[in-house]
């Protein structure tokens, strides 16, 4: 054998782009992977392609202009992002919403974590191989965006809460509405489960994939379903409850395989224990007024706050700075899909480049969120 031939066959390593126009990397994520045939050896995460400069917009906008801005980062949870920034302004100015328009809070925030969770689990059976999932994930989910259609006129992007509470009371049909929903998906998850939890393709594509340990979730920063999946009993509506979540049984899922296939659990209990919450809340809502009084030019007085919410991701959370003019001085996101893709290549490297699909997948990543 001659040497140039001795060198053709030497094994080499095999740096690989995936995205940023791919699927399974759900948006505009660009992974640069180096290979050793299919296994990782490395990942780098590129970002900032879809990055629109929303904290620094805030500092040319009002407090009460600012508010539509954020329904734009996780456009897949708006309600949530929308809940977040009214409660951090609001503890600013010291005001808090009435008893109704809290309870309205709950019940849309809900309403809207089983939406994400839904698109989340389609989209990710998608990327595994199993189509059947997206459409029945689609199906239920068309009836959460008509819930928030009928109230506010907007499906996606649903600018639904106002600092001080609510715009909008609730419309005639609204309990109905949801009452009808959530009796129906408890018998939909219930096919979901029998789809796809002991499927063994499915089994075998997420079990023992993408282990991030308790430790190395605490290390990361990583929060939510993830954080839950580890073993770490982590959930702001219970550990520091806002907008009265301390009025409502309901159960924090926990997990301890820490891999991809008990963040596919946790998720699905997830969306059971949201069930639970919105029909106790149904039961509970008192009338009165959905909002607080409020000036209509805010000026709050200077200082900072930080208020987080346990969105459909992790933790999500506003840092505001105020220097007592209509603007704000600075306000800074914690976005948990930008902390939660940090640990990818804890858990990638090692695995197989199908794996890292499954993992992204797990992740629950929107880069409207991460780039900002």
């Amino acid at each position: 054998m001659t040497p140039a031939a001795t060198n053709y066959l030497e094994t080499q390593e095999l740096v690989l782009n995936m995205g940023p126009q791919h699927p399974s990397t759900h948006g505009v994520l660009r992974l640069i992977l180096k290979l050793d045939g299919e296994r990782v050896k490395a990942v780098e995460c590129v970002i900032g392609y879809l990055h629109r400069g929303v904290e620094k917009i805030a500092e040319n906008r009002t407090y009460v202009q600012f508010a539509p801005y954020v329904d734009r980062m996780d456009y897949i949870a708006a309600v949530s992002n929308g809940l977040g920034y009214c409660l951090a302004v609001e503890k600013l100015i010291a005001v808090e919403a009435p008893p109704r328009a809290q309870v309205v809070r709950v019940l849309f925030a809900e309403l809207n974590r089983i939406a994400s969770h839904l698109l989340w689990l389609g989209t990710h059976a998608l990327d595994i191989g199993a189509m059947t999932a997206l459409f029945y994930c689609m199906r239920e989910r068309e009836d959460i965006l008509k819930i928030f259609e009928n109230y506010c006129g907007a499906r996606l992007t649903t600018h639904a809460f106002r600092i001080g509470g609510l715009q909008y009371d609730l419309h005639d049909t609204f309990e109905a509405e949801t009452r009808a929903f959530c009796e129906s998906f408890q018998h939909r998850l219930d096919e979901y489960e029998q789809l796809l939890t002991h499927n063994p393709i499915w089994v075998q594509r997420l079990r023992g994939v993408g282990v991030l340990s308790a430790e190395d979730c605490k290390s990361y920063a990583v929060s939510g379903p993830m954080i839950r999946a580890a073993g770490v009993p982590w959930d702001l509506r219970k550990a520091q409850p806002y907008s009265g979540y301390e009025q409502f049984d309901f159960d924090i899922p926990v997990r301890d395989g820490a891999d991809c296939y008990d963040r596919y659990l946790i998720r699905i209990e997830e969306m059971r224990q949201s069930i639970r919450i919105i029909l106790q809340a149904l039961d509970v809502i008192p009338s009165g007024p959905i909002l607080a009084k409020v000036s209509k030019i805010l000026k709050p007085p200077p200082g900072e706050v930080y208020v987080s919410i346990e969105a459909p991701k992790g933790e999500l959370g506003y840092y505001i700075v105020s220097d007592g003019t209509v603007h704000p001085h600075r306000i800074r996101v914690r976005p948990p899909s930008f902390l939660n893709l940090a640990s990818l290549e804890k858990m990638a490297v090692g695995s197989l480049v199908a794996d890292v699909v499954a993992i992204i997948g797990t992740i629950d990543i929107v880069l409207g969120e991460v780039d900002r």
